[in-house]
């Protein structure tokens, strides 16, 4: 299997025509338009040798993006390490801060800590787990979320 790194450096939303927030339904649909147009058993025989070879290319992409999107858990690890991507190209980590000096709130069932701009960190109970980087919600600082081990 390809090392999911590798899976992560590709916009797979981009090479399904999609929209990152696109549902699970609308990414089906442009998935299925995609594979009528590269299957390469679609190729009409007068294609150049090339041309198949760039479809056969195209269309394994494709299934590939499908095989990350179309399933929740691989979908949602994806969008997480993308999301965590764009921060880091946001900029530098302002601090690095422990789950546990966190506060926790009971209401939303998430934790934050404030921010030196005022505004404040968030992140709820489930995505603590995975998340590492936290965009303040005022501000562009970002905090490194560490998991004791």
């Amino acid at each position: 299997t390809m090392a999911f790194d590798q899976i992560t450096k590709k916009d797979w939303y981009s090479i399904l025509g999609a929209n990152p927030s696109a549902s699970m339904s609308d990414l089906k649909q442009k998935y299925q338009k995609l594979v009528l147009m590269y299957h390469p058993d679609k190729q009409s025989a007068d294609v150049p040798a090339g041309t198949v070879e760039e479809c056969i290319q195209k269309f394994m992409e494709i299934d590939q993006a499908w095989k990350i999107l179309g399933n929740e858990e691989t979908k949602k690890e994806y969008d997480l390490q993308r999301r965590e991507d764009d921060l880091r190209n946001m900029g530098p980590v302002d601090a690095q801060v422990y789950l546990e000096e966190m506060s926790w709130n009971e209401d939303d069932h998430s934790f934050s800590v404030s921010c030196r701009c005022g505004g404040k960190y968030s992140v709820s109970q489930d995505e603590a787990e995975e998340v590492t980087l936290i965009s303040c919600d005022t501000c562009s600082l970002i905090i490194e979320l560490l998991q004791r081990s």
